[in-house]
């Protein structure tokens, strides 16, 4: 599948105040799942810092195998990177990526994100993003890690078993929200927050 640029503003994206996350964006009008495709590309040494996104994922992955549905106008993303460090330094990286989005939000809008140990963030005690990270060992050395965030922007509609616990910005807050301002922001924090896992490589 050939990435669309269609409905996202790819190039806001790639003009992210970073040195090397989000300079190469891959966008899909609808794929199967951002995560299964970055880890297609992280075998074939996509370059780092790699953003892939969706307009729909119409076979997401949650935590446990579960299924995340993304539908239009949410954040559906993995990003790729190469780390430069042992697996014990990636321990704590999940619940890291959480207080970057807790972070982003609260930043952009002033809005208070909960962090619901292992990979969830919650706001209004409903469920609002979920986190998956995936590392790849190769000859006891990190290979790769993937990153993928399924974050409900601005969702309006939601399954009968998933209106109780699940939630969006736009549902709570009842306005739209950009969601490139929202990756961009995100990236922004997210590459200075994980500096480490790089700190022996140069850009």
């Amino acid at each position: 599948m050939k990435p669309e640029n269609i409905d996202m503003n790819v190039e806001k994206i790639k003009q992210t105040n970073t040195k090397y996350i989000g300079k190469n964006v891959l966008y899909y009008k609808t794929i199967n799942s951002t995560h299964i495709k970055a880890e297609e590309l992280a075998k074939e040494k996509v370059c780092n810092g790699t953003v892939l996104i969706a307009n729909k994922q119409t076979n997401g992955i949650g935590t446990r195998g579960r299924n995340w549905y993304t539908g239009k106008k949410n954040i559906a993303m993995t990003i790729v990177l190469y780390p430069k460090c042992t697996l014990e330094k990636l321990n704590s990286i999940t619940i890291q990526i959480a207080e970057c989005m807790k972070q982003t939000i609260k930043e952009l809008y002033s809005y208070n994100l909960e962090i619901k140990k292992p990979n969830d963030l919650m706001l209004n005690n409903k469920k609002i993003c979920g986190i998956l990270t995936q590392v790849a060992m190769q000859n006891n050395v990190v290979h790769y890690l993937l990153i993928s965030i399924g974050f409900n922007v601005n969702e309006e509609k939601f399954s009968k078993e998933l209106e109780q616990i699940a939630t969006s910005l736009k549902k709570e807050y009842g306005k739209e929200f950009e969601v490139e301002r929202i990756i961009c922001k995100f990236l922004e924090i997210l590459e200075k927050k994980i500096e480490y896992i790089n700190k022996n490589k140069e850009y």
